[in-house]
Formats: structure tokens, sequence, C-alpha cells
């Protein structure tokens, strides 16, 4: 493929994020996460966030995800999250593996948004011997969909959760893009979110995620449940590095703005200078577009990697490293389709 547009994850490491890798390799530092790397990273975390919370490194943010519901949700009950969430299509049954069962029950909601009322119906529904009853709230911010949620559409999700003891965990895969966006980090814990994931990887990390939990009760024996899981790493500097780089030289939010700006001229070219249209907003770094499946076939012949969503658009993401002349190049080519 000439450029990949498929996903933020096919970029290679962002510069400032394999600096981080390179600083940490020299010497020798503390195992299992004891080293100074891994607290100044856990400490940039903190401050974005502003919030003292329990800060842990592992390898995937599929784990990350899974773990994080597994600590909020008995195996007889169910994390309520809307259906295109990548824990309810992308997970491949992490959650109720790690969770021993826990199960997932998928709301709708315009371009990967919540709705509000279906989630009112959902807690609304009686307990029951024969089904799992819902007990958590899983978000996502930016959404699947490329969109982001605003404080008050977060406030108006979480407050009922909350009211019934529920707990609420937040999957910030694309976290640097929705703050790249202007969706402000400090927000998140005083919303009442117990368990973030904080990205890494999709902002120019390698294989890494932050597992972040402002409700500290929830850290009792955290380091034996991640060393269980395999997510404990011996070398814990080396996944701590590349967050330090990214947060201590500010490329994780500039690298996601770069991303949004990108996706944002991929859309007005699109609008303006194409035969098709957008399916969604575009909030953050990710573009739908309805497209035939034949157009779509030609646009992949000619190398553009792009694939079609679940919701029958195509989706392009731009990230950190994608550049300019590359998103001009495939207008070039999309305008040509019909």
């Amino acid at each position: 493929m000439r450029y990949d547009f498929g996903s933020d994850n096919t970029a290679g490491m962002a510069p400032a994020a394999l600096e981080g890798v390179i600083a940490a390799n020299a010497g020798f530092a503390r195992a299992y996460g004891a080293d100074d790397i891994t607290a100044r990273a856990a400490d940039q975390i903190r401050a974005r966030l502003d919030a003292d919370a329990e800060v842990r490194f592992v390898f995937s943010g599929t784990a990350a995800n899974a773990i994080a519901l597994s600590m909020l949700a008995f195996p007889f009950e169910a994390v309520l999250a809307h259906h295109a969430a990548h824990v309810c299509t992308d997970e491949t049954g992490a959650p109720g593996f790690f969770g021993q069962g826990l199960g997932l029950i998928g709301l709708p909601g315009l371009s990967g948004r919540i709705d509000e009322t279906a989630l009112l119906a959902a807690l609304e529904e009686p307990e029951v011997g024969h089904r799992q009853p819902a007990a958590a709230l899983s978000l996502t911010q930016s959404t699947e969909y490329g969109t982001v949620y605003s404080e008050e559409e977060l406030r108006h999700l979480i407050e009922p959760v909350k009211a019934r003891g529920y707990g609420v965990h937040l999957d910030g895969a694309r976290l640097a893009n929705a703050a790249a966006a202007g969706f402000d980090l400090t927000r998140i814990a005083r919303l009442g979110v117990d368990v973030l994931v904080f990205g890494g990887a999709k902002a120019g990390a390698n294989c890494a995620e932050a597992i972040v939990l402002f409700d500290k009760s929830l850290a009792r024996r955290l380091d034996n449940r991640l060393k269980q899981a395999g997510q404990t790493a011996s070398k814990a500097r080396f996944l701590a590095a590349p967050f330090l780089g990214l947060l201590e030289s500010g490329d994780w939010e500039g690298g996601a703005a770069h991303a949004n700006l990108m996706a944002l001229r991929l859309a007005e070219g699109i609008a303006t200078r194409s035969p098709f249209v957008l399916a969604h907003p575009v909030e953050a770094n990710a573009v739908f577009v309805r497209m035939p499946e034949a157009a779509h076939a030609r646009l992949n012949a000619l190398g553009w990697a792009c694939y079609r969503f679940d919701d029958g658009s195509v989706r392009f993401v731009c990230s950190w490293a994608t550049r300019g002349e590359a998103v001009d190049e495939l207008l070039e080519a999309i305008a040509g389709l019909n």
C-alpha cells in the first residue's frame, strides 16, 4: 500500500516515543515498574488528569480494557457499552475471559455516542435471575466513529449510573485525539470515572497503554491481577518510556492535533471534491465515507488502504505520521472514482 489510512496503529513510533525508549536503554534500572522512568511517566499522566491515581503500564489496550471491566463487575453481571465499542466488537470476548464470564450489553446511539434514553431504559430493566444485570458503564473517548463526547454529554450518561452505585470505565485509546479536539482531561475524574485506559499506541507509542485507577480501592492486589494476566513487564521501563517521551515533549497532544487536522483536511476535500458523502461528523482523527463497494475496491486496488466499518461506511484514519501530501494524493484518487 502506498499510504495506509486503514488505522492509526499502522504508523511507527513517534520520534519522541522512540527517543524515550533509547534513553531508557542506557544503564540499569530496577525491574517490574520500580524504576524512575515508570514513576515519571505516571506522574506525567496524573498531571494531565489533575488527579491522584494509581497508574500501571500494560502491553495492550484489549488487556487494559478487559482487566478494568473485570474490576467493576462480577462474573454474573454485565457492562453497558455502545454496541460498536471496541470491547463489544473487537476484543474476542476478552472482557468475559478476564472477567470470568462478565457480560456486555450493547446500546444504540448515533455516531458512536451512547443514546441517553437507551441507557436510562437499560438501567430500568428489572433484575431477574435469568440474565446478567448491569453493574457498570463503559464509554469510549474519542468514539469508534471519530466523534468526541462533550463534558455535558458524559455527565448525563455517568450520573444515572453512579446514582445506582455502578462503576464507570473510559476507553481512552484515542484520548489524545479527544484532548486535541478540546476535551478537558481534568474533568474525567471529576465526572466520576473509576478506571481510565490512557492511550499510548495510537498516539505514537509502541504497544503500550496505561491503566489509571481513580478509585484507589480497586488497586488492592492490582499487581497480582496484572501478573496473573501476563501484563507485568519485567523491564517495565520500556512500556513507560514511550509515554514519558511523548508526554514530556508535548507530542502526545501535538501528534494527535496533527492527526485531527489531517482528518479535517481529508473530510473537507471529500465533501467538496468527490461524489461521496461523509457518514459521521469529523471531530477527531477518523473520517467515514458512504462509498459503494465497487468504488472502495478500486481505491484499494490503487494502493490506498482503508476498510469498510461496522455501519457499512468506509473508514479512513489519520495519525501523527500522516502527511498532508498523502491526504492530497488520496483526495485526487477519490475524486477520480465513480
